[in-house]
């Protein structure tokens, strides 16, 4: 027997404040709760289902296709909430969207990253798993981002990220008066040798979990940042958005095919 204190949840979700009728079995997971309304915007309706401290949800239809955003705030932690709360609901598809650091020169700020897998450079997940576990994306979810971004005629890329739990000294900035961490100033070039294309802070955690729980997911990150360049912008931020949500209309008819060929699995033949 589980104790209310060991699962505070019923049907309605502790941080999240949603229950099973609230969202759609695809959710997108953006970190700042400002991106929600710029994500449902492009989309046939939403409505807004919940807001609690970092959490905010919203529910609606995209090409037809029932669809929910739930954004997590900042870092693996919130996120890792948000993916417990929400397989607790019945969700079975989770697509990462935000920004990130690029780490090699031709992904270019307001580019797509799409990862295929994540070195889990935080701590979240080592609370959940052995840490030689493979953090990796659906490739159902990756096939999908990858026909959407081709779909939008949007510039991307496909390859492994590196998640955080340190915006500064954990991607090798200096912290505050100059400080370094150890080892910082080799940690760019080794990730990029091991051809690493970016930096965030969400993904590793998301797919672990996902892949612990049998769940579908994926991530989608337009670059804010190239750490080879130096270019920093703010620029494409609805690229993801965009990608993502089509994504789930594409997974959406993924399925359907893969019903009508009476096949186990999507995959290329179909």
């Amino acid at each position: 027997m589980t104790m209310d204190s060991e699962d505070p949840n019923d049907e309605v979700q502790y941080h999240l404040q949603v229950g099973p009728e609230d969202v759609a079995e695809a959710v997108l997971l953006p970190g700042d709760p400002d991106r929600v309304p710029k994500i449902t915007d492009t989309w046939d309706d939403s409505e807004t289902v919940a807001e609690h401290r970092e959490f905010r949800t919203a529910t609606g239809t995209v090409d037809g296709t029932p669809i929910s955003v739930s954004s997590t705030g900042i870092g693996s932690p919130s996120a890792a909430i948000a993916v417990e709360e929400l397989a607790r609901l019945g969700v079975d598809t989770l697509l990462r969207v935000g920004s990130c650091g690029s780490l090699v020169e031709e992904a270019a700020v307001g580019d797509l990253i799409i990862t295929t897998g994540a070195v889990r450079q935080e701590g979240t997940s080592k609370e959940y798993v052995r840490e030689d576990y493979p953090a990796v994306a659906d490739y159902r979810v990756v096939s999908a981002l990858i026909a959407a971004a081709e779909r939008l005629d949007y510039d991307y890329h496909v390859g492994l990220t590196c998640s955080t739990d340190s915006f500064y000294a954990g991607q090798g900035r200096p912290g505050f008066e100059g400080f370094e961490a150890r080892g910082s100033d080799e940690l760019v070039g080794e990730l990029r040798d091991a051809n690493v294309l970016n930096f965030e802070m969400e993904a590793s955690s998301i797919l672990t979990l996902a892949n612990l729980y049998g769940l579908r997911a994926g991530a989608v990150c337009t670059v804010y940042a190239n750490r080879v360049t130096g270019e920093f912008q703010t620029e494409g931020e609805r690229k993801a958005a965009k990608t993502a949500s089509t994504a789930v209309s594409i997974l959406a008819s993924m399925e359907s095919d893969a019903d009508a060929a009476d096949a186990d699995a999507w995959h290329a033949d179909l």
